[in-house]
C-alpha cells in the first residue's frame, strides 16, 4: 500500500473503528476480490463492533492499494460518506496494467472517481462505439488543463449521455487531464428556480465539509461565484459534465473558466459563452450490424439466430439507438411479437412503442415531440405544415403551383418522381426538424422543409 494511503488510514483509524459496521462493507470487499471468506470469519468472531472494525482495518493495512480503494468505495456505497471523505486524500492511483482491472478493463481508481462524481453506470445493454468515444476523448485531451467546452450534439436518443459517460471511463484520461475528478450534472429543461436548485446541489457536493459556507447560495449569481471559487481552490483540474442542456442562458451560470463537457440537441447553445470550444457531432445511425447486436443482447440470442423480422425492424428504425432499444426492451418482455412491432413501425404507430426505462421518455412520439415543442412559435407553425414525400412518389404538376413552395426563394422541381431542393443556403436552421423526421423513417434528403426559410 502506498505510504500516503497507509498514513491516511492510520490517521483516521480511531474514527473508523468507532463508527463502521463491518458486515456489509466486507461483502463489498469480498465481491471485489480483495478480502477472503476466511478473513471475514476472523473479523466476525470478534466480540464487539469496534473490535470487528479494528480487525478489518488491521487487515487492510497489510494489503495493497486495491484494498484501500475497495474499502473507500464500500464506505461510499453503505452511506458512510463522511468517513469516506476522510480517506479521499489518500486515494492511490492503480495502474491500468496492474492486473487488478475489473468491469472490462476499468480500474478501481476510475470506478472510484466516477462513483464520487455521480457519473451514470453503463446501461445493462451496451454496445461499444469506439470511433465516437475516441473522438470525444481527443477533444477532452485538447483542453490540456485549460478552461474550455467540449460539446456532444445530436438528435434525441442517439446515445449522447451514454457516450459522454463512456469517454471519461478511461484511466489515462482521468489521471492525465482531470486528476481533480469529474462531476456529473443532469441539467435538462429548466427555469430559473430549477437551475438554482441544480447549482445549489452541485455546490453542496463540491463542499461537503462546508469549508467555504454553511449557507446555500440564494440566487444564480451567488451560486455561479461559489462554484467558481470551489472549482478553483478545492477541485482544480476537474471536469464538469452537463448532460442534456437546452438553453444558452443556462450555460452562462457555468461560464466561470471551468473544463466542461456537455451534451445537447442544439450545438449553438455554446455561442454565448467564452473560451475554446470543440464539437463532436453524433451520427444518428448505428448501422445494421450494431442494431442487430443490440437486439440480440436484449433477447439473449445470437445475431445469426434472430428471425427475419429483425433485419426489417433495423431497416425501419433507420439505425436510431432510441428506437432499436425501445423495440429490443419490448421484445425481451414479449418475445413472440416480432411481426407485431415491425407492423407498428411500418404503420408509424409510435404511441404503441412504449417502454419504461432509464431514458427520459417512455415512448418514441414523446422524444420527437419535445424537440418540436421547443421550436419558436413561428417555426412550430411552419412545422405543422411540413410536407414529407418519400422517394419515387409521383407528384402532380399542379402541386408546383402552390404558393407555399416558393417562400423565401426556395424553388422545387420534379425529376423522375423525386423532389430536388435548390438554393438551400440555411440548412442548419432545419437541423432539429430534419433529424426528427429521420427518426420516423423518412430519408432526410427527401424531406421538404420549405417553411423554415421565410
Amino acid at each position: 500500500m502506498d505510504a500516503k494511503a497507509r498514513n491516511c488510514l492510520l490517521q483516521h483509524r480511531e474514527a473508523l473503528e468507532k463508527d463502521i459496521k463491518t458486515s456489509y462493507i466486507m461483502d463489498h470487499m469480498i465481491s471485489n476480490g480483495v478480502l477472503t471468506v476466511g478473513e471475514e470469519e476472523k473479523v466476525k468472531i470478534q466480540a464487539t463492533q469496534s473490535q470487528r472494525a479494528a480487525t478489518l482495518i488491521k487487515m487492510i493495512l497489510n494489503k495493497d492499494n486495491c484494498a484501500y480503494i475497495s474499502f473507500y468505495n464500500a464506505l461510499l456505497h453503505e452511506g458512510y460518506k463522511d468517513l469516506a471523505a476522510l480517506l479521499h486524500s489518500g486515494l492511490p492511483l492503480v495502474s491500468s496494467s496492474s492486473g487488478k482491472d475489473t468491469d472490462g478493463g476499468i480500474t478501481s481508481f476510475v470506478r472510484t472517481v466516477l462513483c464520487e462524481g455521480g457519473v451514470p453506470q453503463r446501461p445493462v445493454i451496451f454496445v461499444t462505439r469506439k470511433k465516437l468515444v475516441n473522438a470525444i476523448q481527443q477533444k477532452l485531451w485538447k483542453l490540456n488543463g485549460e478552461p474550455g467546452w467540449v460539446t456532444i450534439y445530436g438528435m434525441a436518443g442517439c446515445g449522447k449521455s451514454v457516450l459522454a459517460a463512456e469517454a471519461v471511463r478511461d484511466h489515462s484520461l482521468l489521471e492525465g487531464c482531470f486528476p481533480g475528478g469529474v462531476h456529473w450534472v443532469s441539467v435538462g429543461k429548466q427555469d430559473k428556480s430549477g437551475l438554482l436548485m441544480k447549482l445549489q446541489n452541485l455546490c453542496s457536493r463540491l463542499d461537503q465539509e462546508e469549508s467555504f459556507s454553511k449557507r446555500l447560495p440564494l440566487n444564480i449569481e451567488e451560486a455561479k461565484d461559489r462554484l467558481r471559487v470551489l472549482m478553483l481552490h478545492k477541485h482544480p483540474r476537474s471536469l464538469l459534465i452537463l448532460d442534456d442542456v437546452w438553453d444558452p442562458w443556462v450555460l452562462k451560470a457555468f461560464d466561470n473558466q471551468c473544463q466542461i463537457l456537455l451534451t445537447t440537441r442544439d450545438k449553438s447553445v455554446t455561442d454565448s459563452v467564452m473560451g475554446p470550444k470543440y464539437v463532436v457531432p453524433m451520427e444518428s445511425s448505428l448501422g445494421r450490424k450494431k442494431g442487430l447486436e443490440i437486439l440480440s443482447l436484449f433477447v439473449n440470442m445470437k445475431k445469426e439466430d434472430l428471425p427475419g423480422e429483425a433485419h426489417s425492424i433495423i431497416k425501419e428504425c433507420k439505425g436510431s439507438p432510441l428506437v432499436v432499444s425501445l423495440i429490443g426492451a419490448l421484445l425481451r418482455d414479449f418475445p413472440n411479437r416480432w411481426e407485431y412491432y415491425l407492423r407498428q413501425l411500418q404503420n408509424k404507430q409510435f404511441k404503441r412503442i412504449r417502454k419504461s426505462s432509464s431514458y427520459a421518455y417512455e415512448a418514441l412520439d414523446e422524444a420527437m415531440s419535445i424537440s418540436v415543442d421547443m421550436l419558436r412559435d413561428d417555426f412550430r407553425h411552419y412545422y405543422t405544415d411540413l410536407s414529407i414525400l418519400q422517394k419515387d412518389v409521383k407528384v402532380p404538376t399542379k402541386v408546383m403551383d402552390q404558393p407555399a413552395l416558393h417562400i423565401g426563394g426556395l424553388r422545387c422541381s420534379v425529376f423522375s418522381g423525386t423532389w430536388k431542393l435548390k438554393k438551400l443556403k440555411t440548412y442548419c436552421r432545419c437541423l432539429l426538424i430534419s433529424l426528427s423526421c429521420s427518426v420516423i423513417g423518412m430519408e432526410s434528403h427527401f424531406v421538404i422543409i420549405y417553411m423554415i426559410f421565410k
